[in-house]
């Protein structure tokens, strides 16, 4: 969706600062011996005690309030019975519905003991979430967003995986435009002022494509290599953009 009032605004912003929240909750309770279940239950308690509702179920039906995926889990991983080990890398997905308007976050956490190896992934995608958000200005290429994020990735060595995109939300999950977490020159729209998108670069080890699991939600690396995800709504203006999920 574009931003066409002062009440969108203000709607979005309420969203994004609930997803936020939540999201932060559920990293702050990540520990081992905790399942992916139990998160999911606080995350959605969290969405009761707001007034919101899951956009995962509202839109898909899917089997969780979140998406709770860990280690070569890219995506959508649905919350069970599963429970956190030492060691593994859980990402966390929690986007919502309230009043009409929705916001989608998302943010990967080790357990430790951690890893070089997992701590410079996680190190390397949080700083292409950045330089992605840094090249979305209003009147740029989308493909600009893409290939600052995929040119940092490229110099930690590791890979941006090619068939998960960010996406455009705000009236529903997902909505146009597509947003390319690497450079594809094909993506030349122009971004445009009170435009909302969702910036998130998902990267692995050494993956650059997904397959679905058996359970059929799942998207696993094809490999079996690690993936991290961190995401942020943002709402493209000619300066930075306004981050509506970050949680100060």
């Amino acid at each position: 969706m574009t931003v066409q009032s002062q009440k969108d605004l203000i709607g979005l912003m309420k969203i994004g600062q609930i997803v936020g929240k939540i999201l932060q909750e559920m990293l702050a309770a990540v520990e081992p011996g905790i399942t992916t279940g139990e998160l999911d239950a606080m995350g959605a308690a969290m969405l009761k005690q707001y007034g919101a509702r899951s956009a995962p179920i509202v839109t898909y039906n899917f089997p969780g309030a979140t998406c709770i995926s860990i280690n070569d889990e890219a995506a959508h991983g649905i919350p069970g019975g599963r429970v956190i080990q030492p060691g593994d890398l859980v990402n966390i997905d929690v986007s919502a519905e309230l009043n009409g308007y929705y916001a989608d976050t998302g943010a990967s956490i080790p357990v430790p003991p951690v890893s070089p190896l997992v701590q410079k992934l996680c190190d390397c995608a949080q700083h292409a979430l950045t330089k992605g958000i840094d090249a979305a200005r209003s009147g740029r290429r989308m493909y600009r967003i893409g290939q600052a994020m995929e040119s940092e990735v490229k110099r930690c060595g590791f890979k941006s995986i090619k068939d998960l995109p960010g996406h455009g939300v705000g009236r529903k999950l997902h909505e146009p435009p597509s947003v390319p977490g690497f450079y594809k020159r094909s993506a030349k729209e122009r971004l445009t002022d009170g435009l909302v998108i969702t910036i998130e670069p998902f990267v692995s080890v050494s993956a650059q494509h997904i397959v679905q699991d058996e359970d059929g939600w799942t998207l696993v690396t094809t490999d079996g290599s690690l993936a991290v995800q961190y995401e942020h709504t943002v709402v493209i203006t000619k300066d930075k953009p306004i981050l509506l999920t970050k949680v100060d």
